[in-house]
């Protein structure tokens, strides 16, 4: 996910932070990885404070996934690297946001990861695509219904932020999926009725850390990979530019900022029902 070494002292401090934004569950990933591992707030504290103290590196601005870190963390390189005055739409209202009024945008620092949405897992090679110059992230709030898109544009060289746009779930493209996704995630009832028999499950092989390993796993078998704790509430996802074309098939990544680990959920929509069909971990 990463270019070279552009970050490699930053990056190696970005450790994952699965923050349980909703107590009805237990834990986000297995075992072997439990949730207990990466709860380390002070952490994410510190490497904020050595992002801000440090201009970021020219090379950055070739993938937006190295810019917006630092746009996240950097106080005076997010106020930059913002076209003031801001445009923000919501609906039929426009308004402008001046310099002195804008509070800084954390995005996902506070939880540690970020969710991403893609039609396939091919989708995912866009984010390495350096000829990217438009990205927008969707801070999506189920509790209201909201959808906030931060619009990126990379001008002359450089990833700026240009605008904001107010919308609603059920006007976004992915709106039945972000629907299910919702109750999914919140009501174990529903998610145990929304599991396909059987899943294709792939994860760490427990005897090999350097192996994985491939079964198909039964509804009534769920907990055995330990994600009770779905990611809710408030969710993002960033569009390199992949466009949502298949109505039938989401594939959910929920990725560590910085530690590479990874959780990718294959859903697929039959007769407007949607299930979970494959995880890997």
């Amino acid at each position: 996910m990463r270019k070279g070494a552009v970050f490699a002292v930053i990056m190696c401090a970005f450790m994952l932070v699965w923050n349980t934004g909703c107590t009805e569950h237990k834990s986000v990933v297995t075992d072997s990885v439990g949730i207990d591992s990466f709860i380390d707030t002070t952490q994410v504290d510190t490497l904020e404070e050595l992002i801000s103290q440090q201009p970021m590196p020219k090379a950055a601005d070739e993938l937006f996934d190295d810019f917006i870190f630092n746009f996240a963390a950097n106080r005076k390189l997010q106020v930059n690297r913002i076209a003031f005055p801001l445009t923000v739409k919501d609906g039929e209202e426009t308004k402008t946001i001046e310099r002195k009024e804008w509070r800084m945008e954390r995005f996902f620092m506070d939880q540690g990861f970020y969710t991403l949405i893609f039609d396939t897992r091919k989708q995912q090679e866009i984010a390495k695509d350096t000829s990217v110059n438009e990205v927008v992230i969707e801070k999506i709030d189920f509790s209201n219904g909201n959808v906030k898109s931060f619009n990126f544009h990379r001008l002359s060289g450089k990833w700026n932020m240009v605008s904001i746009d107010n919308t609603s779930v059920e006007d976004n493209t992915n709106a039945s999926f972000l629907n299910f996704y919702n109750k999914f995630a919140t009501d174990s009832a529903f998610l145990m009725k929304s599991l396909e028999e059987p899943i294709s499950f792939t994860g760490p092989n427990p005897d090999d850390d350097f192996e994985t390993i491939s079964y198909e796993l039964m509804p009534e078998n769920w907990e055995e990979i330990g994600l009770d704790d779905l990611p809710c509430g408030v969710i993002y996802n960033i569009i390199y530019g992949q466009k949502y074309a298949n109505e039938h098939q989401k594939v959910l990544i929920m990725r560590g900022i910085a530690n590479g680990l990874e959780v990718e959920l294959t859903f697929k929509c039959t007769n407007g029902c949607w299930k979970l069909v494959k995880v890997i971990e």
